[in-house]
């Protein structure tokens, strides 16, 4: 039984790590994508440089649009709108759900149970719907309250989970120490409770990252995203859906965009839980 746990352990460790380089592979390879477009796009976004719904060629590589724009250009504009989605609803969703966490796990009893109640009640409404309530609520869809719809509706995950990982951390024995020995709860906070539950929270955080692309995705599909001239991925697959058939590369084209990356940041999430956690790694 010995023998087969220790064979099994480095098998696992292996593994893990290639999906974890895998990960970061299919990550790294839209973050040189959205960095390359700030400088260089092969063609103009918004020029008719080809015919209507050409093929994959030399000169289109990934063929055109039903308007004669360059697909590959439109991808590379994707990548770039898809990292700055997930970064920028991850950093809004992180600051909210974070503070709220924190001033649940230190409220007194029925302050708590009230903050938890409500959390648990936006938990259970799909993130996608409370950001389309949100950008619904704004004057006009933009890619920025898309950002910010998405990461209020990912603030409450974030919230539930610092709250209970706080919580677990409060009741240990140098907590107590430091509130003895006289520490103040903002340096308790500081130096003991943050550095101690956020391995897990950055695991989470790109969990969240993932979800946010996709939710975003969605809502340009649905309209309610990044307006024209963005090239988001959900507007051209939207686009694309009437020429799906004549000319599918429109189509198949973000949808496996949207795909590696979602797969390669859940890939990336999966790793870094496995090198974080050692009662994972170990098993």
């Amino acid at each position: 039984m010995s023998t087969i746990a220790v064979t099994a352990a480095p098998r696992r460790k292996r593994a893990t790590g290639w999906l974890l380089w895998l990960g970061v592979l299919l990550v790294g390879l839209h973050v040189v994508t959205g960095l390359l477009s700030l400088v260089w796009l092969p063609y103009d976004p918004n020029a008719f440089t080809g015919g209507r719904l050409e093929g994959a060629s030399l000169a289109h590589w990934v063929g055109t649009d039903r308007l004669g724009r360059d697909l590959f250009t439109q991808l590379m504009i994707g990548s770039r709108i898809a990292l700055t989605v997930g970064i920028g609803a991850v950093a809004i969703g992180a600051t909210i759900g974070v503070t709220l966490g924190i001033l649940a796990a230190f409220a007194s009893k029925w302050l708590d149970d009230a903050l938890a109640a409500t959390l648990d009640i936006l938990i259970a409404f799909p993130t996608l719907l409370i950001a389309m309530l949100v950008v619904a609520a704004s004057d006009t869809a933009s890619l920025w309250s898309a950002i910010l719809a998405l990461g209020i509706a990912l603030s409450a995950i974030v919230a539930r989970l610092t709250r209970i990982l706080a919580k677990r951390v409060l009741v240990m024995d140098y907590i107590t120490a430091a509130r003895t020995s006289g520490s103040s709860w903002p340096k308790i906070v500081f130096i003991h409770v943050l550095p101690n539950i956020w391995p897990t929270l950055s695991v989470n955080f790109a969990l969240q990252f993932g979800l946010a692309v996709i939710a975003e995705a969605s809502l340009s599909y649905l309209g309610l995203g990044a307006p024209p001239p963005n090239a988001s991925w959900g507007r051209m697959l939207q686009e694309a859906q009437g020429t799906v058939y004549t000319a599918p590369l429109g189509a198949i084209a973000p949808g496996l965009a949207l795909v590696s990356l979602a797969i390669g940041v859940n890939l990336l999430a999966d790793g870094l839980r496995e090198r974080i956690d050692p009662t994972r790694s170990g098993r």
